[in-house]
């Protein structure tokens, strides 16, 4: 008996093969490209601050005191908000924190020169900064506010009291409270100064009308000091917020800050954290 074959089954498989044939000469052209891609994802990895810590088993972290994000106790020991950060983060991570005391104003030529791993000092994330390193997501917010001297700065009640060239502010070489200062109280002379205390000072004497700094500093130093400093504004006038700073081209690190970060906001530790040192002063006592 003659049968026959139908058209269509004869082609099909010839069909099939030359797909394959030319679906196998389009990949492999790129095999070699994609070898090297994972090459270069694996090494990048390796180089990864992250797997540097793993390693060595230390988190070296980069900071400057601000009350009361950072401080010594009476016995020399850090403590603050971030050390509180920055530990567990240590901690999670199964590894040691190392505290590397840096001056504000140096703090990111010192991170990118490789003189810690991270930044974890209450830092606000910014254009100009951000050019220079990646910040994680904020694991927090701070806003600036301002404090006066009871003498020179009499009948101040708003910002634009302040802003008169007559008028002197005290403020932190390179931090956000500068910056804040500049933007808000333009026409005020602005004196800077590389730590907070020479600052506080400064208002203290009437050297300076005011002073503006993140919260709740201002507020803290108006406790200690009611007959000489007051609270001209309420509350905070700005609100920024505040991440990690990492060396730039590092994904792996940056995930896995991230990740934490949320992790510890979904706890609720970050919140608990916070509340203990913004909002109490149970703490004061460890600094006397």
């Amino acid at each position: 008996m003659h049968t026959t074959t139908s058209p269509a089954r004869l082609h099909v498989p010839a069909l099939l093969l030359a797909f394959l044939l030319v679906l196998a000469a389009l990949l492999t052209p790129h095999a070699p490209a994609r070898a090297a891609d994972a090459s270069v994802r694996q090494k990048l990895s390796e180089e990864s601050v992250i797997a540097g810590v793993l390693e060595r088993g230390v988190l070296r972290v980069g900071f400057s005191t601000f009350v009361p994000w950072a401080m010594q106790d009476v016995t020399g020991k850090f403590i603050g908000f971030e050390v509180d950060v920055a530990t567990r983060l240590a901690d999670d991570l199964g590894v040691k924190v190392e505290f590397v005391p840096t001056k504000w104003s140096g703090i990111i030529p010192a991170l990118l020169t490789g003189k810690f791993d991270v930044i974890i000092g209450g830092m606000s994330v910014k254009p100009d900064r951000n050019l220079k390193v990646n910040f994680t997501i904020p694991y927090d917010y701070a806003g600036m506010a301002l404090m006066a001297n009871r003498a020179t700065a009499k009948g101040f009640t708003t910002l634009d009291d302040f802003d008169k060239p007559e008028v002197t502010i005290a403020a932190r070489t390179g931090s956000t409270a500068a910056a804040a200062a500049k933007k808000r109280l333009p026409r005020a002379t602005l004196r800077l100064f590389d730590d907070e205390a020479p600052a506080i000072q400064e208002v203290l004497s009437g050297r300076a009308h005011a002073m503006v700094s993140s919260a709740p500093l201002p507020a803290f130093e108006v406790l200690k000091n009611p007959d000489k400093l007051f609270l001209p504004v309420p509350g905070t006038f700005t609100s920024e917020p505040v991440a990690f700073a990492v060396r730039k081209g590092d994904v792996d690190t940056l995930n896995v800050f991230d990740n934490w970060i949320r992790l510890m906001d979904a706890e609720g530790w970050l919140k608990e954290r916070k509340h203990y040192w913004f909002e109490t002063n149970e703490w004061e006592a460890r600094l006397k």
